[in-house]
């Protein structure tokens, strides 16, 4: 069985900064990609940022600039540094994981989402 479990989340006021991280768990022999997705109420789950197992980030137009992932394979955990947060922001942030289970197979494994709030 595998799990994500993301920490870090909070209220902020705008202009601040906060991270959040996420760490996988279970039997699983690596970890392809891995990403940062948000809801914000009334709206569709939006691709944030996501990071390669060798390292390459891609991001949302939105919070380019602001925002870096970054991953620690040896603690199988991503990070989500964000800066100069907006009140658009606000948002669950959910981490996302392709896992590698061995016998070719895969699991694209979720975390249970950490709250993130912008406001003054």
């Amino acid at each position: 069985q595998v799990r994500l479990v993301e920490s870090g989340g909070g209220l902020v006021q705008p202009g601040g900064s906060l991270s959040l991280s996420c760490a996988a768990s279970g039997s699983f022999v690596g970890i392809n990609d891995m990403g940062w997705h948000r809801q914000a109420p009334g709206k569709r789950r939006e691709l944030v940022a996501v990071i390669t197992a060798g390292g390459s980030t891609n991001y949302a137009d939105s919070v380019k600039g602001r925002f870096t992932i970054s991953r620690d394979n040896a603690k199988n955990t991503v990070y989500l540094q964000m800066s100069d947060l907006k009140p658009e922001d606000t948002a669950v942030y959910y981490c996302n994981a392709d896992l590698n289970l061995g016998y070719g197979l895969g699991s694209d494994s979720w975390g249970q989402g950490t709250q993130v709030t912008i406001s003054s």
